[in-house]
């Protein structure tokens, strides 16, 4: 039984298909090799083979696929829920962002006209405060003017009657010269015609010295020269002053001598000078009032003062200015007059007193249109509307907001009527009359908010965004302002409000276009208006791409929910897992059948090897580890085979479907998944290195207790018999904690592989999971991809897990197959010869001619043996354990080669016998009965192959044993268990001779066939070995030299070697080894008969 101990201890968990990823793996020596002589065993299966392959590939690929064909489907709803979303969503947004519309427009509308009143009276009064400078600068301008025409006038005048002047004087005084002169020649003459010698009366020195000079000088009314003239006259003049002639007015010759002493104004220079001149002349004319008639006006002297200061800046004064060209009418003058009254309006500051003489200006520039000095600025066409302009109120003072709109209304009639002043008008420099005009029409509109009619709220509205459309000035984009609008806005407000209702609408593509149209309107509104419509943008803030896949949504599903769809990617995800589950079905069963056949195959050569081993090999290997080898290894191939090997073929196909899956939906995703793969392979490594001792301590541990337990077992009576259950205990105990300390350590260091991995799938899955979502957020992703992504990283890792762990499968299989092939590699048995004899009717003669064996070449142990057995006889070897009494039957049967001489049976060399028909001569009962497991009919029946159910019983019968087996509950068809335990010992070895008899061979060989019995027993067992060596050449091997003592001839063996031949009697009466031995066996005991 300890020898056997071996086939019940565990050959080590690392080697089967279950060893953990942890556990040590028994590796082989030459895994290439043995590998490819494994796939030798496949190579009559190819076709299947690739049926495996093939179906695997289809298998594990429709597996693969079914995450991403269920995302279609999640996608699809999603898309379906999220464009219903935003379609009920945008529709209830449009309907509201309308009616928003409605009041922010009219919050425009509102905010629009205040401006433009607001920005109209800070025109207002911008245009009044210019046309006041611009009136100013016009009256300085036209007083500035009069004055220089005064002056020119003056001057014009000045020297117009200084030439008459002169001329009037000059042409007098030469008459009063020539009367003179005529005066003076008369009285010469009559002083001529008095008589001789008369007495002419006496005359004044002076007189008579006057009227020389006079005489002399020459007559003015003859020179034509002025200024000659003008010399003479002053020479004439100083004579008359110096005549004494009381009839001429003295007085009235010095204002003529100074007006003719004053230089010609024309031929004057000097500004200066000119004014003198004027001044003088004018001075001096008073005194002639004949002189002052050529004046067109009468200056009082501040205004000549003015107007002579003017002379300076005047260049020609032979130029006709607008106050001289025509003779100013009496209205003119009074304007002219009124004019240079008026007081300067840039000097006046008081508003109310400057405005009233603005006015007044303006009636005076109306009266005096050919001397207006403001045509430079304002037309005289444009005096009227500038006076309204005046007059209108201030837009700003007015409280009553309809008065103020309609005072803007006038204000903007009077600018279009005066385009002349827009160009200084600073409110309106950007401003036409088509603009002037637009705003008009925007001013006359009805307030939106007062409009109780949506159709004619809807019509003034677009009537004011058209107006708005066609002036982008107008718009409300101040730092302040609540309603910041401006016409980019505009356009988009009138494509909005003219987009039809969605909740209207039924074609999908319809509702895309107008939703598409909403969100980028709205979009645009929200970034050119303040307090834009919040719906639908209020709700919804997505991105470029998000509109997108929002708008493919809704062209998709049309917002509704395709149950069609999804129930066909239902049927296709039901057809492919029921289609994939009969490729897996139908893999297995083609791989089993591989796995089996193989398995088979290399069975039968196994157990063909088996039967061509000489027995020095099963004496030299434990009985356990063949079976090991036959059983659990032949085992392991089968299900390596049958489950691994798929296992793998299905594991690299789904981790590469897994990558390619993954790639398409997501590269970056995949890099996160596959960024992980290095702290799998260092933990697992890790955790591999350091848990393999601690499993190794484990295997031994347990197969140190699994053999405690099996040697307290099967020797529990032992155990007992001699009180040793305590020290059993303690050695089991010790064992125990052994293996405790060492699984724990293998179980929690190996046990931490699955929390780590969880660990580490679960930073990849919160990585996943993070990006995932926020790429749904961005529409790169659908909820659906996201998902499938999910399931494909959390299923990544178990197949690179499985892989690692069938890697180690793999290798333990291989070197499971080298142990079976090194069974199969073993030495055989010589081969019987071609020309082997088979002995017909053999009669039992038996030969040993000079047989020499050992085990060992350097060890001998049967030298030179020579024995001749007679047909019938029965030989009893005897003789110390180790004497070679069982190698003498081995080498009989042929179980070993002989070294050397040669055994014959009926003059026949065994060697040139058949194995098979030799092994058939004998037959066997040993001391170690076997039976198998199964009925006693059969057991006895293993000795003839078709015996029949009375040869049975008649063969039981001649062995003693019908007796007791009839007296079993079944009799002939008791089953005997595995280990034969429900029949005693003596029964047992019944049963062998039975079976013998049966066989009815002529040599039997009998190993201590009746020990371990009771006398009764031992008494049936030898009548039974009697009728059994009946007729028969029997070698008999015992040490109870009682059972041989009727052998024809004893042998007596020590150390290979035949001591002593004879029989019993012989060899007692030699007293040699033989008989020492009978002696001490039998020494002070009686013999009892066995009955």
């Amino acid at each position: 039984m300890n020898q056997n101990r071996g086939m019940n201890r565990p050959m080590g968990r690392g080697g089967g298909p279950m060893g953990g990823l942890a556990r040590p793996v028994e590796k082989p020596k030459d895994f290439k090799g043995t590998f490819k002589r494994l796939l030798g065993y496949l190579k009559p299966h190819r076709l299947n083979l690739i049926i495996v392959l093939i179906f695997a590939i289809a298998s594990t690929t429709f597996t693969i696929v079914t995450p991403k064909i269920s995302s279609k489907a999640l996608n699809k709803l999603q898309d379906a829920y999220m464009s219903r979303k935003m379609l009920s969503e945008m529709a209830k947004g449009q309907n509201e962002a309308v009616n928003q519309l409605n009041e922010k427009m009219g919050d425009v509308q509102k905010e629009v006209v205040d401006k433009i009143v607001n920005q109209m009276a800070d025109g207002q009064k911008k245009a009044v405060e210019q046309i006041t400078n611009n009136m100013a600068d016009a009256q300085e301008k036209a007083v500035d003017e009069m004055y220089k025409g005064i002056a020119i006038q003056l001057h014009q005048g000045v020297a117009t009657g200084q030439k008459a002047a002169v001329d009037n004087i000059t042409q007098q005084m030469g008459k009063v010269q020539r009367n003179l002169v005529l005066s003076i020649n008369q009285q010469m003459s009559s002083m001529q015609q008095m008589p001789q010698g008369g007495q002419m009366p006496p005359m004044d020195p002076k007189m008579l010295e006057a009227m020389q000079k006079l005489m002399k000088l020459p007559m003015i009314d003859t020179i034509t020269d002025r200024q000659k003239k003008i010399e003479v006259t002053l020479e004439f003049i100083e004579i008359l002053q110096n005549m004494p002639n009381g009839q001429i007015d003295q007085k009235s010759l010095a204002t003529t001598k100074e007006i003719l002493s004053l230089p010609l104004l024309e031929n004057v220079k000097n500004p200066n000078e000119k004014i003198n001149i004027i001044k003088k002349f004018l001075s001096l004319s008073k005194n002639m009032p004949s002189q002052g008639q050529g004046m067109s006006m009468q200056l009082d002297e501040k205004t000549l003062n003015k107007a002579l200061s003017k002379i300076p800046e005047i260049k020609n004064f032979n130029t006709t200015s607008s106050s001289t060209k025509n003779k100013m009418d009496k209205k003119t003058m009074d304007a002219a007059q009124k004019l240079l009254k008026l007081p300067l309006i840039k000097d006046i500051k008081d508003p109310v007193e400057k405005k009233k003489t603005l006015i007044e200006l303006i009636d005076i520039f109306k009266s005096m249109p050919n001397t207006s000095g403001s045509q430079s600025k304002i037309n005289a066409a444009d005096l009227n509307t500038v006076k309204e302009l005046l007059l209108l109120p201030d837009i700003s003072s007015i409280k009553d907001e309809k008065e103020k709109k309609q005072t803007t209304i006038k204000l903007i009639d009077i600018y279009s009527k005066m385009p002349n002043m827009n160009n200084e008008n600073t409110s309106n420099e950007m401003m036409d009359s088509e603009q002037l005009k637009l705003v008009k029409e925007l001013l006359e509109l009805p307030m939106l908010n007062t409009i109780k009619d949506a159709d004619y709220k809807a019509k003034v509205l677009n009537n004011m965004l058209d107006i708005f459309g066609k002036m982008p000035e107008m718009k409300t984009d101040n730092a302040d302002s609540k309603n910041k609008f401006d016409t980019k806005s505009i356009k988009a407000v009138q494509e909005f409000l003219a987009l039809p209702k969605l909740s209207t609408l039924t074609s999908a593509d319809e509702k895309a276009d107008v939703a598409k149209k909403l969100l980028e309107l709205s979009k645009q509104m929200q970034n050119t208006m303040d307090n834009a419509p919040k719906s639908p943008k209020e709700n919804i803030e997505f991105t470029d791409e998000q509109i997108n896949a929002v708008i493919t949504a809704i062209r998709e599903t049309n917002g509704e929910y395709d149950f069609k769809y999804i129930g066909k990617i239902a049927l296709i995800l039901i057809a492919l897992y029921i289609i994939s589950a009969l490729f897996s079905l139908t893999m297995g069963l083609v791989m089993s059948g591989v796995a089996q056949k193989t398995v088979r195959d290399l069975r039968r050569e196994v157990d063909e090897k088996l039967a061509r081993l000489p027995l020095k090999y099963f004496d030299t290997h434990l009985h356990g580890d063949i079976l090991s080898r036959i059983t659990n290894d032949v085992d392991t191939i089968a299900t390596t085979l049958q489950q691994s090997l798929t296992q793998m073929i299905t594991s690299v196909i789904t981790i590469i479907g897994y990558i390619i899956m993954m790639l398409t939906i997501s590269p970056t995703l995949t890099l996160i998944v596959l960024a992980t793969m290095p702290l799998y392979i260092i933990s697992t490594m890790f955790i591999a290195k350091k848990s393999q001792k601690y499993f190794a301590m484990q295997q031994k541990e347990l197969g140190d207790l699994s053999g405690h337990v099996e040697e307290m077992y099967t020797g529990h009576k032992i155990v007992k018999a001699f009180g040793r259950e305590k020290d059993s205990i303690e050695h089991f105990e010790a064992i125990n904690i052994r293996l405790r300390d060492a699984s724990w350590r293998a179980q929690f260091i190996s046990g931490i592989m699955f929390p780590l991995m969880n660990f580490i799938s679960n930073l990849g899955y919160v990585g996943i999971s993070i990006v995932g979502g926020i790429w749904i957020t961005k529409s790169r992703l659908g909820i659906g991809d996201v998902i499938a992504f999910i399931q494909y990283s959390r299923s990544f890792t178990m197949p690179i897990v499985q892989t690692a762990n069938i890697a180690n499968v793999i290798q333990s299989t291989i070197a499971c197959a080298e142990r079976v092939f090194q069974i199969l590699d073993e030495e055989e048995e010589i081969p019987d010869s071609k020309d082997a004899v088979v002995i017909e009717e053999p009669k039992g003669e038996v030969k040993f001619e000079n047989v020499s064996f050992r085990y060992k070449e350097d060890v001998p142990l049967i030298e030179d043996l020579n024995l001749e057995v007679k047909p019938g006889h029965t030989i009893a070897i005897v003789g110390p354990t180790g004497a070679g009494k069982t190698t003498l039957v081995n080498l009989l049967m042929r179980f070993y080669e002989i070294n050397s001489g040669r055994i014959t049976i009926d003059g026949v060399d065994i060697r040139d016998i058949k194995r098979s028909e030799l092994r058939k001569m004998f037959g066997m009962v040993l001391q170690d009965t076997w039976l198998f497991n199964g009925t006693i009919k059969d057991n006895i029946a293993y000795g003839k192959e078709g015996a029949t159910m009375e040869e049975i019983v008649r063969a039981a019968k001649a062995a003693h044993a019908d007796h007791f087996i009839r007296t079993l509950p079944h009799g002939y068809d008791t089953v005997i268990n595995e280990e034969a335990t429900n029949i005693s010992q003596g029964q047992k070895q019944l049963l062998t001779i039975a079976r013998a008899i049966l066989h009815d061979p002529k040599i039997l060989i009998l190993d201590e066939a009746t020990s371990s019995v009771d006398t009764r027993t031992e008494v049936l067992i030898q009548k039974a070995m009697a009728n059994l060596m009946k007729g028969r050449t029997s070698f008999v091997i015992a040490h109870r030299l009682s059972t041989i003592r009727d052998a024809e001839l004893i042998i007596v063996m020590n150390k290979g070697r035949i001591i002593e031949m004879g029989n019993h009697k012989e060899l007692i009466a030699k007293g040699g080894f033989y008989a020492d031995l009978y002696n001490s066996q039998f020494a002070n005991e009686n013999e009892d008969e066995a009955v």
